[in-house]
């Protein structure tokens, strides 16, 4: 009687496709289709309704036929039959055998981990531009397929590997949770991430999820937990990563709430020295890595914050070299933010009719994220308390806005 796996092999041949034509139409290497026919492998779960389609069988019957015996786990016997009574040197070279063969097995594989470390990396892009309501849908999608992985044989460099994948993920919904204003599943995300961090021993994921959280207490108001949090994610930054800019630009901008401008100009240097070696990364949109044409933006709201009339020149500044790049599309949340560092400041040195052209300019763009209304509304009272006559209309624009974004 055929095997399962020469079963498999016969519906393939059926199917018209040799190993080469198969791993193609798939998109895999042709050794991979090799191990699902030996036995060694299983196809990832992602890839197996299209193997199905391609091999004219359905999805039941094919996982009959891709289901392998090695696949069952088998319970751990008792510490007293570890070792059996009369167990011979050639037993224990077959069980380390066994057990290195256990080892190696997977449900996973390298490129279904590569594929998802490349999806990270393309969400963390999107984040500049994407809708957060559209991009919180698709990480939701992401990480039940990698709950679901989680469950299958891997090795423990895979296992790692899926965690960070794991972390990275759930550190991206938090933020994309915190831009639409839900806490509760912020919070959840950000828990999970950081438990999957500390798992995969990957302090950059703790440290970001730190700062997170600090970016989250200063929208709030809670200027001092915000900087006990940044200078938590600053201890745990890895020396010269993104995250340890990013962090100290959060320590800066908390020192500035809070009104301590020695400190806070201090911090400025700090980042101004980390950021002086950085080139521009390949793809500078990406959330996580670190554009040192960041640090003018930077600038330009820690300063507005701090009341410091130097704020203009930096806001002017950012927004001279986005409307440079504005064909690319890359910066339209950056734009936003200049814009409203902007208006912070004109309304500082009271030119009230320029800020309020500023602040219009952020509203109209529709690129105003919910946690960032709070910037706006700033410029919003600031009119309002000096009675002038636009303070209506950008009041009204205010308040449609926040009735756009639900």
């Amino acid at each position: 009687m055929a095997s399962k796996r020469q079963r498999l092999i016969r519906v393939r041949k059926g199917a018209g496709y040799t190993q080469e034509s198969l791993a193609e139409a798939l998109s895999v290497d042709v050794k991979t289709v090799r191990n699902w026919e030996s036995g060694r492998t299983e196809p990832s779960p992602h890839l197996r309704p299209k193997l199905a389609r391609l091999l004219d069988t359905p999805r039941r019957e094919l996982d009959v036929l891709l289901h392998s015996e090695s696949s069952v786990v088998v319970p751990l016997p008792a510490a007293s039959a570890l070792r059996p009574r009369g167990a011979t040197a050639e037993d224990d070279e077959a069980a380390a055998w066994e057990l290195a063969s256990r080892i190696a097995a997977s449900d996973v594989g390298s490129e279904t981990l590569s594929q998802l470390e490349n999806i990270v990396d393309d969400l963390a892009i999107a984040y500049a531009t994407t809708a957060p309501a559209e991009l919180v849908t698709k990480l939701r999608g992401y990480l039940g397929y990698v709950r679901r992985l989680l469950d299958g044989r891997m090795t423990l460099a895979e296992h790692r590997r899926l965690l960070v994948v794991g972390g990275w993920l759930s550190l991206l919904a938090g933020t994309v949770h915190i831009d639409l204003k839900q806490p509760r599943a912020a919070r959840s995300r950000l828990r999970t991430a950081d438990s999957l961090a500390k798992h995969a021993e990957h302090n950059e994921i703790r440290a970001w999820g730190l700062e997170t959280e600090a970016w989250w207490l200063l929208t709030d108001g809670d200027y001092q937990g915000a900087l006990s949090l940044a200078r938590d994610a600053e201890d745990f930054a890895p020396g010269g990563s993104s995250i340890e800019i990013q962090s100290a630009a959060q320590v800066g901008r908390a020192l500035a709430r809070l009104g301590d401008k020695p400190e806070m100009y201090r911090a400025i240097e700090r980042v101004n020295h980390l950021v002086e070696p950085l080139k521009v990364p390949e793809r500078p949109e990406h959330h996580y890595r670190y554009d040192p044409n960041k640090s003018v933006a930077y600038m330009a709201t820690t300063l507005a914050w701090a009341g410091d009339p130097a704020a203009e020149s930096f806001a002017r500044e950012i927004l001279n070299r986005l409307h440079r790049q504005e064909h690319n599309g890359r910066w339209p949340r950056r734009v936003a933010s200049a814009n409203l560092d902007l208006a912070l400041t004109l309304v500082a040195s009271d030119r009230m009719d320029e800020a309020v052209g500023a602040a219009q300019v952020a509203i109209a763009s529709g690129r105003v994220v919910p946690s960032n209304h709070w910037r706006a509304a700033e410029v919003v009272r600031a009119v309002e308390a000096r009675k002038l006559a636009e303070g209506r209309e950008l009041r009204e624009a205010y308040e449609e806005m926040k009735r756009a974004d639900g």
